[in-house]
């Protein structure tokens, strides 16, 4: 019993687990679970709700607890001993997921309560749970004969460590680059702060001058400010070849057979596609209504994408002489052109973002909208002294959630920003147990001179992590696998999105947007200038954001068999969404974690689904104030403490009287 892992706990015991308790603890919590099953498939009474459905809910929780932990290290502080762990139990998990959804009795148990549902008074939620157990059977292939079986279990093992070696690729693509800058001119243009972390960097690796890196916060300025444009060309070229070399870290291979492995194992279960797998279980059912949605879109975008394009094209001609636009001069030439017609940009902008005053901000708009208070707290452990952590509390005083916020980038940290929890909410034996959620970003350190300040963009980055943090905080059910986030794939992104348009608005930004020198609140006209140019190429950003779903859709909507290669299959997907000319030597599928790594494939249209959704939504704020109460309780009643107890299209109608409506979202890009 000295594993802590196999100790009950209340909070992760980061300081004592060390890296060799992990397999020992996954193989004993696994052999737990499996006790727990065969307790209820040797069960000799009739099969009911609770000695089966129930039962089978509360299993495996010890499991759920040191899964957690571990991956949320893997991702957040990982290393290569973690990362051969993970090599090691993904297969193991993946195996143990198998032999319960392939448990004939146990799916005999579940079918039989199933054929008697509407014989049972269940509630709402239940009944939601009781559906859900089913089809997680049915989905992974309870109904099939033995072979096909065999077969399916083969597949799942071996995608879970196609998708781990997919992701380890990726990382170590963007650790391995690194562009090294000795001659101080050639950061001609890049603002102080940004050249001072480039130092830094350099410093820390012992290196002479100055390093860029694939990390965002290094990257995205660079090609933003850097007048270089050979550079710029350099970086962008890194960036977008990741998985893309040849070399031991390719991931063409990767890819083409992830996609043909999901779609064997769509077809097994006799779905056409592995997009009509997946769909049959979001708000958008079917593979022809993604479409649809996005080819709307894009009907609707793409004359302002191209307008943009050409405005940008000449501007960056008048400019410098560049007669063809390319990848790395975007960012550059927008972010001058949003300057000229703006007077605006981030560094007008960052002093008034220092990130401790952010946090305080975010926090301070979901207690005026959720009667939350948020208390830092300094005895709860952690995997690294930069995390911090919180306590929740409710207008009585009620715990509510723990909080852990970790924000900078690491070695051992992967890119971008996500939610996650290291336990889940739900109600046990009249207790209800209250969840504990963790955001991770990546923002720029502070500096020795400079406190860490974001940019616009990690605001609102910030706030939208912090929406799915309420998504988990706030939930309310009974059971584990309906709460907080277990909603619909193209539901989740709704808390996350609606979040941020509290960062454009001044009652909003006026409590935290403080100069971190002056203290003075931020001025009105860059608060108007931060809603004019939030619509600033909201055609190009749709227009990217649709060739991702698009490019996803490729991949999984029909039989990949025919595609041998990676990159010539990409650029068929993106014939119709491209305004750039193609860069033969970048490939965005071999780095698209999203969806051959996440939980993304066939879900990446979401993002925009959920932005109808949002813009309906905040629409409906707007409309009776920002911070009215009585909305934001039937937001909290009706959408975030309900997870996925209830189908998401009744919750967001009991919330708003009615469907979302597409216009709302045009009229918000300016598309209309």
């Amino acid at each position: 019993m000295s594993n802590p892992l196999l100790q009950s706990f209340d909070t992760a015991p980061f300081s004592k687990i060390k890296n060799e308790h992990f397999k020992p603890a996954f193989l004993q919590a696994i052999e737990d679970a499996r006790a727990e099953i065969d307790a209820i498939t040797k069960n000799t009474d009739a099969p009911t709700f609770e000695n089966t459905i129930e039962a089978l809910e509360f299993s495996g929780q010890q499991l759920d607890r040191v899964s957690s932990v571990f991956f949320n290290l893997n991702s957040a502080e990982t290393n290569e001993e973690i990362q051969k762990i993970a090599q090691e139990v993904s297969p193991l998990l993946s195996e143990f997921s198998n032999d319960i959804t392939l448990n004939e009795a146990l799916f005999k148990r579940i079918k039989a309560v199933y054929d008697q549902k509407n014989e049972l008074d269940l509630t709402v939620e239940q009944d939601t749970l009781l559906d859900k157990k089913y089809k997680s059977f049915s989905r992974n292939g309870a109904n099939l004969p033995d072979d096909k079986k065999k077969r399916l279990r083969e597949i799942d093992t071996e995608l879970s460590k196609l998708k781990l070696k997919f992701g380890e690729n990726v990382l170590a693509e963007t650790n391995a680059y690194e562009l090294h800058i000795t001659n101080e001119k050639d950061l001609d243009g890049m603002p102080e702060g940004e050249k001072e972390a480039a130092a830094q960097m350099a410093k820390a690796k012992d290196k002479e001058g100055w390093l860029v890196t694939l990390d965002y916060p290094s990257y995205i300025p660079f090609m933003k400010y850097a007048k270089n444009r050979e550079l710029r060309k350099k970086l962008s070229l890194a960036f977008g070849s990741k998985g893309f070399h040849g070399n031991a870290y390719d991931n063409q291979e990767n890819v083409l057979k992830i996609a043909n492995l999901r779609h064997e194992r769509a077809i097994l279960l006799g779905y056409p596609s592995h997009a009509h797998f997946v769909l049959e279980e979001r708000m958008a059912e079917t593979p022809e209504k993604v479409y649809e949605f996005l080819n709307e879109l894009l009907i609707k975008a793409k004359p302002a994408a191209e307008r943009e394009f050409n405005q940008l094209e000449e501007f960056a001609k008048e400019l410098d002489g560049i007669d063809h636009l390319q990848k790395w001069d975007g960012s550059y030439y927008a972010e001058k052109l949003k300057q000229k017609l703006f007077d605006l940009d981030d560094e007008k902008l960052k002093p008034y973002f220092k990130l401790e005053n952010v946090i305080a901000g975010v926090f301070k708009v979901a207690e005026k909208l959720f009667g939350l208070k948020f208390t830092e707290v300094y005895d709860i452990d952690t995997y690294h002294e930069e995390v911090k952590t919180f306590c929740i509390t409710d207008e009585k005083g009620n715990f509510i959630s723990l909080f852990y916020a970790d924000f900078h980038p690491r070695p051992g940290k992967r890119g971008g920003a996500w939610m996650t929890s290291f336990k889940p909410q739900y109600v046990k034996d009249g207790e209800n147990v209250r969840p504990h959620i963790s955001n991770v970003c990546n923002f720029t350190r502070s500096t020795p001179s400079k406190p860490s300040l974001l940019t616009f963009n990690e605001v609102t980055t910030l706030f939208h992590e912090f929406g799915h943090g309420l998504h988990g905080m706030l939930a309310n059910t009974t059971y584990p696998s309906l709460s907080g986030t277990s909603v619909y794939w193209d539901f989740v992104e709704l808390p996350s999105q609606v979040m941020e348009n509290w960062c454009y608005e001044k009652e909003a930004l006026e409590l935290f947007a403080k100069h971190y020198e002056t203290g003075e609140t931020i001025p009105m006209e860059l608060i108007t200038k931060i809603k004019e140019s939030a619509t600033f190429h909201e055609g190009m950003a749709t227009l990217r954001q649709l060739s991702f779903g698009l490019l996803d859709m490729s991949w999984h909507g029909a039989d990949p068999s025919n595609i041998k290669d990676v990159k010539s299959h990409e650029t068929e997907a993106f014939k119709g969404t491209q305004l750039y000319p193609d860069t033969p030597e970048t490939c965005m599928s071999t780095a698209f974690s999203h969806i051959f790594q996440g939980g993304y494939s066939s879900g990446y249209y979401s993002y925009k689904w959920a932005e109808v959704l949002d813009a309906d939504a905040f629409a409906y704020f707007k409309e009776k104030g920002i911070f009215n109460k009585e909305i934001a309780t039937k937001f909290k009643e009706n959408v975030l403490s309900k997870g996925g107890t209830e189908k998401p299209m009744v919750l967001y109608k009991r919330f708003r009287g009615a469907e979302p409506k597409v216009e709302a979202l045009l009229e918000r890009a300016g598309l209309l």
